[in-house]
């Protein structure tokens, strides 16, 4: 690896960024997973390990450490809930470029107000992993995408992704890549903890209040400037498959922390601002709130 090279940080190195650090290290990349100190201690002693029927299985000795090199490129794949105490040590870091791959609509704000002097941008993988241990993880998806949108096209972070593995798509607006993935996300994430069912169950549990989540997710993000129609994102949930879960579901399930605010809650926060109707949503983050 050239000096000249650029240096990447993922930062939150679970299910998605450790798969992430783990494809970019074994394409050769020059990459440190940034994380917690036990999760860092973990990774310097046993590498990260994935099993993966799509890149195979392996293990690779990814450098791991607590703080952000200084210039780096970075991902950032934490949890929604863990942007806040992540940030400053981003910020800290002055990296040259920084590329969220968040769940939700709402984290981009506070990442720019952080990071004004970094070209920063919003995307989205697509992937079913989960991190079996705190070095270990299952890779359970044929595929793994990553859109990011037309501005972030020329980021060395993207570049560096599309030569490591995954499905790289390029094209359309912040707010287009985002809300392609919140839409869909947000109604399977709702609706699964709701029944505490997997996806083909809970669609079809009270189709009446399947069709009114579906037509208010789609109103709010038409509201946002993004136009999208009920009828398209249920097409959408009917190519899920049926047995698949979320990992909103499971950590409510398990009474950890969850992204039910940057899902359900975003979305209130979204009909409010736009004066759009609500309740369907409303009544599942209620029902799930006072449940966790």
């Amino acid at each position: 690896m050239s000096p000249a090279e650029p240096v990447f940080a993922v930062v939150g190195p679970g299910a998605v960024g450790g798969l992430l650090a783990w494809l970019l290290s074994r394409a050769g990349h020059d990459v440190v997973a940034v994380g917690r100190p036990a999760t860092v201690e973990a990774i310097r002693a046993r590498g990260i390990e994935v099993r993966s029927g799509a890149f195979g299985d392996g293990v690779e000795r990814v450098s791991a450490s607590t703080e952000v090199p200084t210039g780096a490129r970075v991902i950032v794949a934490t949890k929604a809930y863990g942007l806040d105490d992540v940030l400053p040590g981003i910020a800290a870091a002055r990296p040259v470029e920084v590329l969220s791959v968040l769940n939700g609509v709402e984290h981009m704000a506070p990442l720019r107000a952080a990071l004004p002097e970094a070209a920063v941008a919003g995307g989205s993988v697509t992937v079913s992993a989960l991190r079996a241990s705190s070095t270990v993880i299952d890779h359970r998806s044929p595929f793994l995408n990553v859109e990011v949108p037309s501005a972030a096209g020329d980021f060395a972070v993207v570049r560096a992704l599309a030569d490591a593995g995954p499905r790289v798509r390029v094209g359309g607006t912040e707010a287009e890549v985002l809300w392609a993935k919140f839409r869909l996300l947000s109604a399977l994430a709702l609706l699964t903890s709701y029944w505490r069912q997997s996806a083909g169950p809970a669609l079809s549990e009270d189709p009446e209040l399947t069709e009114a989540v579906v037509s208010e997710i789609a109103a709010c993000s038409t509201a946002e400037g993004v136009p999208f129609s009920a009828l398209d994102l249920v097409r959408a949930l009917h190519s899920v498959p049926g047995g698949l879960r979320t990992s909103l579901q499971e950590d409510l399930a398990a009474d950890r922390p969850s992204e039910l605010d940057a899902l359900g809650g975003a979305l209130l926060r979204v009909g409010a601002r736009h004066d759009v109707a609500t309740p369907a949503i409303a009544r599942i983050v209620a029902a799930l709130g006072s449940n966790a």
